[in-house]
């Protein structure tokens, strides 16, 4: 089955301790601080993978998390990074967050997204040295890494979409030009999801990506019939191919039901170009076509029973869709910012230090007490430990 939304949450790994080490060596006997930093903690990444076709992936699972980073040891070691969560999606992956604000739109193979960023490492006791401070008895604590819901949405990347109402022909036309196998019966709605097809050019120097969409009716664009979830599929195709039934001998008002569908969505699927193909001529005799548009490139009669017209449609629609322009590139880190619309979250404006007696606060210590509780129980304190908060020393409860 075709699952073009899916709902994930993630959650990136905290950041490692600090060390809160001295050096202690048979010939050293006031070795002085040695503790390493502690690791940073992996990221949750979404990245566009040119093979996958749908987010069905994500039924099964929907709770993603990366690894912590590793606290740091004595001898001045640092903590090893925790590793990243890679998670592939289709091209033409857009991402919400739970306000449904568009975040980032994953619109080229290879395009990627970091959705939730690790924690920062706590700075081992060694950072902390100075020439009036020569003993530092505290360690920072790595902070928490991000946390967030969010939602997938799948819109196809597509050179040409078959618009159309049900039993048009739609999936036969599909079957007749392109390499797909779409189910084909003689009732509506046989197609319940999208189906992608490739056409190959006769010199075989280029190919077309062709989408199927479940057929549409009046009242789509406001959620009658099966419509209203597949819209979205054509607002990224360059060419919409109308299929219409031409046997019904009502082709002009066939064709102004869907536009008129088509208007109602936005988007500006009303703007696209269009071209009318004329299905099952074979049952006419004199198929015709009498609306002017000039959306409209190029009218076909085809028949999809006995083949006539296919192999002239085909070589048209490398003339309708010329090859795209270049696509911008990642930058060196991968990163395509240009899509990514998500602002950076300020950080923590406090931290918690590990001392040889339990934790202190250091920074502007928040006048929520549910914030600090929280964190203090991130960086393990316990019932009965020792905290240090703006001068004055209390018991953890």
């Amino acid at each position: 089955m075709f699952h073009d939304r899916a709902r994930i949450r993630v959650q990136a790994g905290r950041g490692g301790d600090g060390s809160l080490h001295f050096r202690r060596e048979k010939h050293v006997p006031k070795g002085g601080p040695d503790g390493g930093d502690g690791g940073p903690g992996g990221d949750v990444v979404l990245v566009a993978h040119p093979d996958l076709r749908d987010l069905s992936a994500f039924r099964a699972r929907k709770w993603f998390k990366a690894r912590n980073g590793e606290p740091g040891r004595g001898a001045l070691k640092h903590g090893a990074t925790g590793e990243t969560v890679e998670l592939r999606v289709p091209v033409g992956t857009q991402v919400f967050d739970e306000d449904a604000q568009l975040i980032a739109d994953l619109a080229a193979p290879g395009a990627r997204v970091v959705l939730a960023r690790g924690g920062i490492a706590g700075r081992g006791n060694k950072r902390f040295a100075s020439p009036t401070r020569q003993v530092p008895r505290f360690a920072e604590t790595g902070l928490p890494g991000e946390e967030a819901t969010f939602e997938l949405r799948l819109k196809l990347l597509a050179d040409a979409a078959l618009v159309g109402l049900p039993n048009a022909g739609k999936s036969s036309l599909l079957a007749r030009i392109s390499n797909a196998r779409p189910k084909v019966a003689e009732y509506p709605f046989t197609t319940l999801a999208p189906v992608l097809g490739t056409v190959d050019a006769p010199d075989g120097t280029r190919q077309l990506t062709v989408a199927d969409v479940p057929g549409l009716i009046e009242g789509a664009s406001e959620g009658v019939g099966l419509g209203h979830e597949f819209l979205a599929h054509l607002e990224r195709s360059r060419l919409l191919l109308h299929v219409i039934d031409a046997s019904e001998d009502d082709a002009d008002e066939r064709w102004s039901v869907i536009d008129r569908e088509l208007a109602a969505y936005g988007a500006g699927l009303d703007e696209r170009p269009q071209a009318v193909v004329l299905n099952k001529i074979d049952l006419v005799t004199d198929p015709s076509f009498g609306i002017e548009d000039q959306r409209i490139a190029r009218v076909f009669g085809v028949s999809c029973a006995t083949g006539a017209g296919i192999e002239d449609l085909r070589r048209a629609l490398f003339e309708l869709c010329p090859p795209a322009a270049p696509q911008a590139t990642a930058d060196e880190d991968g990163l395509v910012d240009f899509l990514v619309y998500r602002p950076r979250p300020t950080g923590r404006r406090f931290r918690v230090l590990r001392t040889d007696r339990g934790f202190r606060i250091a920074g502007d210590v928040p006048s929520d007490e549910a914030e600090l509780e929280a964190a203090l129980k991130a960086a393990g304190a316990r019932q009965g430990d020792e905290v240090e908060v703006g001068g004055e020393t209390m018991e953890f409860q």
